[in-house]
């Protein structure tokens, strides 16, 4: 398989390794958009996180809270990013959670400044939305 993340867990691509679960890992992101800018993955190959079992599931989120904290300690503020599959912004075709410490002087900003226009719903489309999306 040619995928990155892939290699890193077969030790075909070294990474700095923080830490390791029995499903799996989190390192250092080699082009960091900050210092301490980590990423966890699971060490099977999923491209989206509902491809992932439920076993996969519990493990990442466990080492993505254990992190988190390692992580907060460097500002006192995290972004905790997820791009679910290539249209939403994935570059890596592999599960993967960024954490990334956050300042208020790192001109980042909020998740709504990711988008260009601000969306007005009418009360029926909401309604439509919540009644596909109601479990």
């Amino acid at each position: 398989m040619d995928c990155i993340f892939c290699k890193i867990i077969s030790g075909t691509i070294p990474a700095k390794i923080l830490k390791e679960t029995p499903n799996s890992i989190s390192f250092l992101d080699a082009f960091p958009l900050a210092k301490g800018h980590v990423l966890v993955i699971p060490k099977n190959h999923h491209q989206k996180i509902q491809d992932m079992s439920y076993e996969e599931n519990t493990d990442l989120f466990s080492l993505v809270h254990l992190m988190i904290s390692k992580v907060d300690s460097l500002t006192g503020a995290t972004l905790v990013a997820i791009h679910n599959g290539k249209d939403a912004g994935q570059e890596v075709p592999h599960v993967h959670v960024h954490l990334v410490p956050r300042s208020k002087d790192d001109s980042a900003g909020s998740i709504h400044s990711m988008f260009n226009s601000e969306l007005r719903l009418t009360e029926s489309e909401i309604k439509e939305l919540e009644n596909k999306l109601k479990i």
